[in-house]
């Protein structure tokens, strides 16, 4: 089909659907909102997401505990990414697609990106840790199983396996944002972050975030796993969860919506108060 004809099939001039435009520019515009925030704002917005992803944590380890069932946990884990949504709340895997999209779009910098990706993450571990601690001296009967799951993830040879779960888990989860992003449905939102949930939990995919928080509750309930495993773990996660995020996902989506790209890149150039609006606010 050519160019003509799919310009005469929309209502844009654009040779993408129309559809394809109005989430390209949803996206630019949330990422763009996400890089404007101020430090304080993005580390209260990522502490709380380390508290109600701790939710979808609990669920996970109650349905895990009775039934012994990754599948039925990661199912009941769905419950942390329906509060995120919910509550406006978000994870640092969640930053990939939209915030990055932003900055090649010049509507922020690379500076911006940073800020929220260190602050965001930092605030996130904080957060879980915190909301894993009241977890363990409320159930105490769950220590064991909290054991078992910490273990898995640190007890993992780093190696191909390994390499792959983590690319997965970022896919994933920012595959997740998009879907989300896509649709204007509330509950076809909540239908993709219980899928995305029982994909990351119930596959048990290596999340840097997620997955921390089970090894916090294994260090709090006694296991003889210290900070430096996990932080060993942690680091090639985090790694290859940012590469699954931003090749597999957000890459792919930038190359498919070029045109559009190009021409809010121009846009960007041409207006003068929008390059002033993308000038970062103290923090």
């Amino acid at each position: 089909m050519t160019d003509e004809r799919r310009r005469e099939l929309g209502t844009r001039d654009a040779p993408v659907e129309d559809e394809l435009v109005e989430s390209f520019e949803a996206t630019v515009e949330e990422g763009a909102e996400r890089l404007q925030r101020t430090l304080r704002a993005t580390l209260i917005t990522g502490f709380f997401g380390g508290l109600e992803v701790g939710l979808g944590v609990m669920a996970y380890l109650a349905v895990l505990h009775e039934t012994d069932s990754h599948l039925l946990a990661g199912l009941a884990f769905g419950i942390g990414f329906i509060a995120l949504y919910l509550a406006h709340s978000e994870l640092f895997t969640e930053n990939f697609l939209m915030p990055v999209a932003a900055v090649v779009a010049r509507e922020g910098s690379v500076l911006q990106l940073a800020k929220l990706w260190g602050g965001t993450l930092l605030a996130n571990l904080a957060g879980g840790w915190v909301f894993m601690w009241l977890l363990v001296q409320a159930f105490p009967q769950w220590h064991d199983t909290l054991a078992e799951a910490g273990r898995h993830f640190i007890d993992a040879p780093f190696g191909l396996q390994s390499i792959v779960l983590a690319v997965l888990g970022g896919s994933t989860i920012t595959l997740m944002t998009r879907m989300q992003q896509g649709t204007d449905s509330d509950p076809a939102k909540l239908v993709a972050a219980v899928a995305g949930g029982f994909l990351l939990a119930g596959l048990q995919l290596f999340h840097s975030i997620l997955d921390s928080l089970l090894v916090f509750g294994a260090i709090q309930g006694g296991t003889d796993i210290t900070y430096g495993q996990w932080l060993g773990w942690f680091g090639y996660t985090l790694l290859f969860n940012v590469l699954g995020g931003l090749v597999l996902v957000t890459a792919l989506r930038l190359v498919r919506t070029k045109e559009l790209m190009q021409r809010r890149r121009s846009d960007s150039r041409d207006d003068p108060d929008r390059a002033e609006h993308e000038q970062p606010p103290a923090s």
